[in-house]
């Protein structure tokens, strides 16, 4: 794992996040969406609810920085909806409801790695 590049470890669990999301039943409709200010790591549809989600994905192998919670500070979460509100914009779908999710890959401390979702964060 050591040997791992930032980059790496950053697809890895996004790659996890994506395949978490969908055993959820939700339908991903953009991964790594970018504009000038900045990009969104996956976008994802709640087709029964109508609800689309923002999901940040945090990748770690360290709780050095503290854990998934610690992430995502008030200005992350504001700069997500920035974010957000840009996609729907641009966007010509009629949504219900939208959410900012986010979910931590922690690897390295079991074999497997540990997925935390957490829901509506802002």
């Amino acid at each position: 794992m050591e040997t791992w590049t930032r980059a790496e470890i950053g697809a890895l669990g996004e790659q996890l996040a994506v395949q978490h999301l969908e055993a959820m039943g939700l339908t991903v409709l953009e991964r790594n969406w970018r504009c000038r200010y900045g990009e969104l790591d996956v976008i994802a549809l709640d087709e029964a609810a109508r609800v689309v989600i923002f999901v940040e994905v945090k990748a770690r192998t360290t709780d050095r920085f503290g854990g998934v919670a610690y992430a995502v500070t008030p200005d992350k979460v504001r700069r997500l909806r920035r974010l957000a509100g840009l996609w729907l914009a641009g966007g010509g779908g009629r949504w219900s409801g939208v959410r900012i999710d986010v979910i931590g890959i922690r690897f390295g401390r079991t074999r497997t790695p540990e997925l935390t979702h957490l829901q509506a964060v802002g």
